[in-house]
């Protein structure tokens, strides 16, 4: 399997800003989408790098794998829990008993999401620079 983690770091970075234009643009259920798409994948990054395949869209299931070989800060499992909640939500109109997911996420909750996953994309970053490519 070829290493990619500069792309899937790369990618989580994109989606990053991608939930900060849509923030901007009053998209707050899309740029909490775009915010869990940009810690998941920076997750999965650390996975590249120690050549093991990730599988699955949590990011707290992937953090939680990720526990086993890296200390994974119970605030970083948190905000995963949360980020996770916008997964499915946020893009479908069926997730809510009424509604559509435009109208059910606020400006607080996509500035939320983001920090979120800029400190765990933060985190990966720092794991990706101690771990050997695998």
């Amino acid at each position: 399997m070829m290493e990619r983690s500069a792309d899937w770091m790369g990618e989580a970075r994109r989606d990053l800003e991608h939930a900060e234009n849509d923030l901007a643009g009053g998209f707050h259920n899309w740029a909490c989408f775009s915010a869990q798409q940009a810690a998941e994948k920076s997750v999965k990054a650390v996975f590249q790098r120690m050549g093991a395949e990730a599988w699955g869209y949590s990011v707290a299931d992937l953090l939680g794998e990720l526990s086993r070989h890296a200390c994974i800060p119970k605030a970083h499992m948190d905000a995963a829990l949360e980020l996770d909640k916008s997964y499915i939500s946020a893009r479908y109109p069926n997730a809510h008993p009424s509604g559509s997911p435009s109208n059910r996420y606020t400006e607080q909750e996509a500035r939320r999401h983001i920090s979120h996953a800029r400190a765990i994309i933060e985190l990966c970053a720092g794991l990706l620079s101690e771990v050997p490519p695998g």
